[in-house]
Order: structure tokens, then C-alpha cells, then sequence
């Protein structure tokens, strides 16, 4: 059994793992979110499911758009993160919500959309791993500079 020290690092590893992939959103960096997802999968919707590097990849490159200079015009603002890890299996679940906000030269700053995470994680050769990210979508606003597809 871990120690609360152990239990609290583990949940700040967790956790810089959620932020992470919120940053390389923003950054335009599909292949780096990809890499977060080589073990694991995501869900979005009744019809989109990725599992594996590739096919995140892929899924993400085709779902959404870039500015001109290579990023995503958008700051994705997690909150209400709150991280269990199971003491014995090494694995961990979270829950979070999630705020996109974004500016382009057409539209002014606005929250795009707006939702919640729903992730499970796994030790794989000693690191914090994605296992699954179902993004949850409560809020929409105008995706038209965001998306390439329709939700």
C-alpha cells in the first residue's frame, strides 16, 4: 500500500498529465497528444473512438483546425480536477472540466465549449499513462474557427 506522500505524488503526476494534454491542444502539437494516447484510447460522442498513437493522431488532424501559425488560436482551461488512485492495482481514475476559450482575427474572445474529462490512467514501464479520456460536452458555442467537423 502506498503512503500518503507516495498517494500525493502519484496524483500530481496524474495531474500534470491532464494539463499536458490541454497545452499540446493549444500548441497545435496532434502528434505529441497522440504520443499521450500510444497506450490508451479516446471517446467523444457516440461515434468517435481512437485507441492508439495512429489513430489519434489521425482523429485529430481531421477534427480540428489550425491559425495560420500552426496553433489552435485556443486556450483550453482545465479545472475541478479531482484524481483517485488505486493503491494496489497502480491505476487511477480522474474527473475534470474543461473551458475552450479562443480569439481569431474574425471573432472576438469567447468560450467556445465547454465540458468534462472522464479518464482512467495505468502504469506502463514505471510512467503515468492515458488508458481511456472520455471528453463529455455540456456547452457549445461557435466551433465554426474550432472544428472540422460537426458534433
Amino acid at each position: 500500500m502506498l503512503s500518503f506522500p507516495a498517494v500525493a505524488h502519484h496524483e500530481r503526476l496524474i495531474t500534470n498529465l491532464i494539463y499536458r494534454y490541454a497545452e499540446l491542444l493549444d500548441e497545435g502539437d496532434f502528434a505529441s497528444v497522440a504520443a499521450l494516447f500510444e497506450h490508451g484510447s479516446i471517446t467523444s460522442g457516440p461515434t468517435r473512438h481512437f485507441t492508439g498513437r495512429e489513430e489519434v493522431h489521425v482523429g485529430y488532424l481531421e477534427a480540428t483546425r489550425r491559425s495560420g501559425d500552426g496553433t489552435r488560436a485556443t486556450l483550453h482551461v482545465v479545472n475541478n480536477v479531482v484524481v483517485e488512485v488505486d493503491e494496489e492495482a497502480l491505476t487511477a481514475s480522474a474527473r475534470s472540466c474543461y473551458s475552450v476559450l479562443q480569439q481569431t482575427g474574425e471573432m472576438t474572445l469567447q468560450t467556445i465549449i465547454a465540458g468534462r474529462y472522464r479518464d482512467t490512467f495505468q502504469v506502463i514501464d514505471g510512467t503515468w499513462r492515458f488508458d481511456h479520456r472520455e471528453i463529455l460536452i455540456d456547452l457549445v458555442g461557435d466551433l465554426s474557427h474550432h472544428l472540422a467537423i460537426d458534433i
